[in-house]
């Protein structure tokens, strides 16, 4: 896909990942907009990518809220176009320390499912229409390894990201042969605030920069064929293969 002048809706793009994403693309010439909860860093990233002479909106939402996720396609669409590129970046840890599921509680697990699985389900059905008509459209889901491996007192946030996966898996099958494509991706342990949340002795020198992984994520969207479908792919694996 050629980015030059197409669309793209990211959430969590305040910081992290997902402000590297939007900056990576935005240098494209993509137009973007930015979700992620009312902050100071939101407008802080609009504005750094403004003054960069890109096209970027900031739109406060909560994926987590179900009543937010339609005024915000419709918003991303009034602003920008037809999306073409949707990245569900936002996630949440559920609870605020990490803790096993004997002491989960029930409330933490309902919020990291709302943010992580339920709200990017959401806000992918609302975009997809407008991509299913003009036979064009890349949904990028990001993933974790906890989706894969069953760290102990990740629970709350492994559950999500592994329902997050194989939903990717079915949306793929469903949408095969469409002109859309969807696939999922694990950015690896990154030097960011959600990793500093949940690992905060962690030493950061061994971190990814999350401008490293967004590069690799803008190259999976560009090129079909190394990214297809329904994969799964790995950050770093995927930079060096």
């Amino acid at each position: 896909m050629k980015l030059q002048d197409r669309t793209a809706l990211i959430t969590g793009a305040s910081r992290g990942l997902g402000r590297a994403l939007a900056f990576e693309l935005a240098a494209r010439g993509t137009r973007v907009v930015l979700a992620a909860r009312p902050s100071a860093d939101l407008d802080t990233t609009a504005r750094a990518l403004r003054e960069r002479a890109a096209q970027a909106y900031p739109v406060p939402a909560d994926v987590g809220d179900k009543h937010a996720i339609f005024p915000l396609a419709g918003e991303a669409a009034a602003l920008v176009g037809s999306i073409d590129i949707l990245i569900n970046n936002a996630s949440s840890l559920g609870p605020s320390s990490l803790r096993y599921l004997l002491d989960t509680e029930c409330e933490d697990l309902e919020r990291a499912l709302a943010v992580n699985l339920v709200g990017p389900f959401r806000l992918t059905k609302a975009v997809l229409g407008s991509m299913l008509l003009r036979e064009r459209g890349v949904v990028v889901n990001i993933s974790s390894d906890a989706g894969v491996e069953a760290y102990p007192s990740w629970g709350a946030y492994g559950v999500s990201k592994a329902a997050f996966d194989h939903l990717t898996r079915i949306w793929a099958n469903e949408l095969d042969a469409s002109g859309v494509r969807i696939f999922a991706v694990d950015p690896g342990d990154m030097d960011t605030a959600l990793h500093a949340q949940a690992v905060p002795d962690a030493d950061r020198t061994s971190l990814t920069d999350p401008a490293e992984v967004a590069r690799s994520i803008v190259q999976m969207i560009e090129q079909p064929e190394r990214a297809p479908n329904g994969a799964r792919l790995v950050a770093s694996k995927w930079r060096s293969s």
